[in-house]
């Protein structure tokens, strides 16, 4: 740093200042005159006023505006370029600096000279510092973080006047609270051994990079701000170095940062917008390491990593990418830790050639292509990711590429998992939820093995092995298929064992003509179709296996060679499954089955049929159940006005008197955990005891209970649900879902249309609620004009403030017998004011989970009392509350 105490605390300095004025006794004209006479160590006074001269240092001195930053103008002499050059060790504070010619340097450091700039302006040139290029440069491989290193401009010298001598390792640069400006090619230039550091430092309108480290040269940068460049925003060749901490850079021409053969970067808390091209590019043998960093925007991908560079990045964010999120290419490597990739154009991380990739409790959402893609030779390792909103497949292999997953939660996929590479793909203890077609598929020539795997909500089959495919599946589970749970495609032979296989709406086990395999320890509970299906010439093995509450357990073709040892089947109407003694089952011809009835589909909530001899609910009893909810004052008024309208309407009926044009249809419009499951149920309760309603039962669905997987599904499943909830309410949850914003042959729109002419030809036996989120909501209501007439009011359901969350642990803990301390109530509330209202926020969901993570806590405090008390068993203390660390989401 630069250090100027000045002549104030320093009398005996007086005569080592010099003073520079246009007119005035004692002063020289200009600067370089001042200079000349200036004694080593001292100031040189410079009076407001533009100076036009081409500057040379070539002592050390302290140049100073007399009358602060900004007053004095250099420029330079007709026929040269540079403004100032630095020929020694020196400073300079307060100037305005300007280059004639923007292709050249305004402002030069020497060889073995530094020079510190404080609050200064260079214009119209760059500042370029030049060393002699050195074979190595160890000490810049391990940059970590931005510091002085070692440039410490200390113009108080104590007795000797004279500054210290320049560092020995090259040229060097200190850049405080400075502005570069219209240069061309670059702003600022560094080159063989030259060192810098910029606190505060903007770089703005250059065409051209902003700042070019080539050689072994070395910049530390607190608080760069780059901005408006038609090139690259930085970009370190050979063996430079390059520190951020603090940084933005904003609209640059080509990439944010590029960094190419031996070069390093390390950059901390630093944003990345709108970069023209990639965020981060790493080519040669470069390395990254970011933390806390942002990159959103980019108009191509938003890292990029080839050849042989290595990229590390923990706790940072792809953003908004029109192309991938992460494209690897060559034999580049990433390892990314807590890192979050969303909203790319393609892939949001691409692997390709023999790139490595490892992922750490990463998460990736809302791509438009594949969530994780991996073709040739590369290697992905993914542990506790999650990966959600994928519009094409979760996680996709192909070549000879290799993954391998633990612990991943994929959500709202296309397909969860595509594994076409015969290298392998294995997923250990993850989770695929709501695909909307395949949970897991291994596609002709792929490999894959599950190891605990849970597959609930697939909108076709919950595990797919191509003809040609290999499949190993230990334990797990496939919940709530609609299609069936397993399919096995002609000449596959998959091995499946300890597999549970809980109410598909079709086949638990479909083996199509000539498949085999072996499935040993399997349980299959509530099929729609025959539990196990086995077509002409399959000849699958059946060990140990169990069948429960199916209306079939087994359908054959004729030809079907199925082995069965030790099976067994319960609770299942029409069983021709051998049973415990094993052998081949006789063959039979099965035709197609029809479409199933909505109870089997996921989705589809069934309720009991009402007791006829239960009492009616009384109406202000009712009502009183709905005010005593927690929060929701907006949708208590909508619904009692609501109420005393229906009132109104019964009224009039029973006066013989037309009911007046009336849609008792509702939009539930807000985020998840805000009740509006309780208020459909609720509803449907109020319009029966108003007499409005035959039943008042709620049915619970959403897009994978309505819509089919194969053209003629869609409307008898939708008529299905429909006819189920007759009498009744039919919730639709996720309703936005049946009108995707790129619908094509979507066949959610034939639902809609379904339900539209349903709804006109049962609308006094029916209520239909459709819930999601707000803004996805008014698109949905939107989509079909049928809709918008019947959909004529909203119900907005706005999220819990912390006291409300509050309320509802009290209620869970009264419920389950427990009590909250005053303490643990007041941080309790605080806790909750400072949850992050990202996408995980569940509202009530999460209130009830944290009650859950209390009483867990708890019970583990309470354990290690040697003689608790009964007070103590049913106290909830501060100390239960769930660690900082759960704020997270």
């Amino acid at each position: 740093m630069i250090v100027d105490r000045g002549t104030a605390a320093h009398p005996d300095r007086a005569e080592h200042t010099v003073q520079v004025a246009a007119k005035g006794r004692g002063a020289h004209r200009t600067i370089a005159a001042a200079v000349r006479a200036a004694r080593p160590g001292a100031v040189v006074l410079v009076e407001a006023g533009d100076y036009r001269e081409s500057l040379t240092l070539d002592r050390p001195v302290v140049l100073r505006a007399e009358h602060g930053a900004g007053s004095v103008t250099l420029s330079p002499a007709a026929g040269r370029s540079e403004a100032l050059v630095a020929g020694a060790h020196c400073a300079v504070y307060g100037f305005t600096l300007r280059g004639a010619d923007p292709e050249q340097p305004a402002v030069r450091v020497e060889d073995g000279a530094s020079l510190a700039l404080h609050d200064c302006v260079v214009l119209g040139g760059r500042v370029e510092v030049t060393g002699e290029d050195v074979e190595t440069a160890s000490d810049v491989r391990e940059l970590t973080a931005p510091d002085s290193d070692g440039l410490d401009f200390d113009t108080d010298s104590g007795a000797d006047p004279d500054l210290p001598p320049t560092p020995e390792a090259g040229p060097a640069l200190l850049l405080l609270r400075c502005r570069i400006a219209g240069a061309n090619g670059a702003g600022l230039r560094l080159s063989g051994s030259a060192r810098a550091r910029a606190d505060d430092l903007r770089i703005e309108a250059v065409d051209g990079t902003a700042a070019v480290l080539s050689g072994a040269a070395r910049l530390s940068a607190e608080r760069l701000r780059v901005h408006g460049t038609t090139g690259a925003g930085l970009r370190i060749r050979g063996r430079a170095a390059l520190a951020l901490m603090d940084s933005t850079l904003r609209n640059t021409g080509g990439s944010g940062v590029l960094v190419e053969d031996d070069g390093a970067l390390v950059a901390g808390e630093t944003r990345i917008t709108a970069a023209g091209a990639v965020g981060i590019r790493l080519t040669g043998a470069a390395t990254a390491e970011l933390a806390d960093c942002r990159i959103t925007g980019s108009a191509t991908s938003g890292l990029v990593v080839q050849d042989t560079a290595r990229l590390t990045a923990t706790g940072s964010t792809v953003a908004d990418s029109r192309a991938n999120g992460l494209l690897l290419l060559g034999n580049g490597t990433a390892r990314l830790a807590d890192c979050v990739i969303s909203g790319t154009g393609y892939s949001a991380v691409h692997l390709a050639d023999a790139a490595r990739i490892g992922l750490l409790d990463c998460r990736i959402r809302d791509s438009a292509e594949h969530g994780l893609h991996a073709v040739g030779t590369a290697h992905a390792d993914l542990a506790e990711c999650g990966l959600s909103r994928i519009a094409m497949t979760g996680l996709h292999t192909d070549g000879a590429a290799i993954l391998t997953a633990r612990g991943c939660r994929l959500t709202d996929t296309a397909t969860g998992v595509h594994a076409l590479s015969p290298a392998g793909t294995e997923l250990e203890h993850c989770t695929v939820l709501r695909a909307a077609k395949t949970g897991v598929e291994a596609g002709a020539g792929g490999a894959v093995r599950l190891t605990q795997v849970r597959i609930a909500g697939a909108g076709a089959a919950g595990i797919v092995v191509d003809s040609g495919a290999t499949a190993q599946v230990d334990g797990g589970s496939v919940e709530g298929s609609s299609g069936s749970a397993v399919v096995v495609w002609t000449g596959a032979a998959p091995e499946i064992s300890g597999l549970h296989i809980d109410t598909p709406a079709k086949n638990g086990v479909y083996l199509a003509e000539d498949a085999g395999g072996t499935f040993t320890s399997c349980e299959i509970t509530g099929a729609g179709f025959p539990a196990l299906h086995v077509a002409r010439g399959a000849s699958p093995v059946f060990r140990r296996c169990r069948v429960r509450d199916c209306a079939e357990d087994l359908g054959l073709e004729e030809g079907a060679r199925p082995a069965f040892e030790d099976c067994a089947s319960y609770d299942v109407r029409r069983p021709t499954m051998p049973q415990q003694g094993g052998g081949a089952a006789p063959a039979r011809t099965v035709g197609s089955p029809a479409v199933p009835a909505a109870p089997g589909a996921p989705g589809a909530t069934d309720e009991e049929e009402p007791d006829p001899d239960a009492p009616e609910e009384d109406l202000d009893d009712l009502l009183a159940e709905l005010h005593a909810l927690v929060g929701l004052d907006g949708v208590k008024g909508d619904v009692g006005s609501l109420v005393k309208l229906m009132q109104t309407v019964r009224r009039r009926q029973e006066a013989g008197l037309p009911a007046p044009p009336l849609s008792r249809h509702l939009v539930f419009a807000g985020n998840p955990g805000t009740g509006k499951t309780t208020v459909a149920r609720l509803y449907g309760r109020l319009l029966k005891a108003l007499g409005l309603l035959r039943r008042g039962h709620l049915v619970e669905v959403d897009r994978s209970a309505l819509v089919g997987e194969y053209v003629g599904h869609t409307g008898p499943r939708t008529t299905a649900a429909f006819q189920q909830a007759l009498g009744g309410v039919l919730f639709i949850d996720e309703a936005y879902a049946l009108s995707p914003l790129h619908s094509g042959n979507d066949f959610g729109t034939e639902a809609i249309a379904t339900l539209v002419k349903l709804m006109e030809d049962h609308r006094d036996d029916i209520v239909v609620i459709a819930a999601g989120y707000p803004a996805e909501m008014d698109r949905f209501v939107a989509s079909n004009p049928g809709l918008s007439s019947r959909f004529s009011r909203t119900l907005h359901f706005v999220d819990y403030d912390a006291a409300e969350l509050v309320s509802i642990v009290e209620h869970q803990a009264a419920e389950h017998r427990y009590e909250l301390s005053e303490r643990a109530r007041t941080e309790l509330s605080g806790f909750f004011a400072r949850m992050p209202r990202t996408e995980g926020f569940g509202n009530g969901r999460s209130a009830r989970q944290v009650f859950q993570e209390m009483t867990e806590r708890q019970a583990q405090r309470v354990a290690e009392l040697a003689d608790p008390r009964p007070e103590d068993l049913v106290a909830l203390e501060a100390d239960d509350l769930p660690s900082p660390t759960a704020l997270r989401t």
